[in-house]
């Protein structure tokens, strides 16, 4: 979906219509998430996605949103989840998220952390379908 400009602006959003928009008053915040990742963060990034065919990154912002992992090449968004997005509202806010950052084009898959701490393997997978639904 295409959002003018002057309504992004509105919005409290830059775009330069390279990047996605984004909310400039979150990016100090998403520079020190990626300074400390969880567990799970670290290690899909420093197993598997720091050396991925496609530019990663990471705690990127995307409209009011920072998001885990993003690789633009593919549109796909990755998320780690922690205990707390089993909580109702929680989950119920993350639905919402996705569907409003999916209206950008994008693809969203989630992991919960433990999950890539103990199924590691099953996750990687499932990213690099990804890449083959996309080429």
């Amino acid at each position: 979906m295409e959002y003018d400009a002057a309504f992004l602006k509105q919005r409290g959003l830059i775009t330069t219509g390279f990047h996605l928009p984004y909310n400039p008053k979150l990016i100090e915040r998403a520079r020190a998430m990626r300074k400390n990742p969880t567990m799970a963060e670290k290690k899909l990034w420093q197993a598997f996605l720091r050396r991925f065919p496609y530019r990663v990154l990471r705690q990127r912002v995307i409209d009011h949103f920072i998001v885990d992992f993003y690789i633009p090449k593919l549109k796909l968004l990755i998320e780690v989840d922690g205990g707390i997005h089993d909580e109702k509202e929680q989950a119920e806010y993350d639905k919402q998220r996705s569907l409003f950052l999916e209206t950008y084009g994008l693809k969203i898959i989630r992991f919960k952390n433990k999950q890539i701490m103990e199924e590691f393997d099953s996750v990687v997978n499932e990213i690099q379908a990804c890449v083959k639904d996309n080429p």
